[in-house]
């Protein structure tokens, strides 16, 4: 990847992230990352393709952290998911969840390409605790503690959400 491209990606990330989606507009990304105009649309065809991209990344990221956290800690795996999570929100996530944002800004069109990949992911994340030998009913239970912990992390400490989390993940375990 170019160098270039991956300062559109980090800047518009960012910018995105602070201020939402429609509040940004290409000039504001091309002066952050200090590129030229022409040099987004060298790489991208459109916003929506640049937000498509950013979402692929971030989810990406996010998977590996929740990967590397169930290689390398003890515990059950929903504490280990937990854990995953609580660490992406402490590095990655106190604005709350991009994806829900993007589908915020563009439900008006429900088949719109943003908000159909909101669903895909949502989907991918419960699968993705399936896949760690969790049942559908365990997976969308920790799905929603998670989700919630990530709204919550906008307006309380991280800290305090961290051991309320990992009390709530023994009831899915014992459950």
């Amino acid at each position: 990847m170019s160098r270039k491209r991956e300062d559109l990606l980090v800047h518009a990330e960012k910018l995105f992230y602070e201020h939402g989606f429609h509040a940004i507009g290409l000039k504001a990304i091309v002066q952050d990352a200090g590129v030229a105009l022409m040099t987004l649309y060298n790489h991208f065809d459109s916003k929506e393709d640049l937000i498509l991209e950013i979402l692929n990344r971030r989810e990406k990221m996010y998977f590996s952290m929740l990967k590397d956290t169930v290689r390398n800690e003890e515990g059950s795996i929903e504490h280990k998911l937990a854990s995953g999570h609580i660490q992406w929100l402490k590095t990655s996530a106190s604005n709350g969840c991009m994806f829900l944002r993007a589908k915020e800004e563009f439900s008006s069109t429900p088949d719109h390409p943003l908000v159909k990949s909101v669903y895909i992911h949502k989907e991918k994340m419960i699968q993705f605790f399936e896949s760690n030998h969790m049942s559908r009913s365990a997976a969308v239970q920790l799905a929603l503690l998670l989700e919630g912990s990530t709204s919550l992390a906008e307006t309380l400490n991280v800290q305090e959400i961290e051991k309320t989390l990992y009390a709530m993940v023994e009831n899915i375990k014992n459950s």
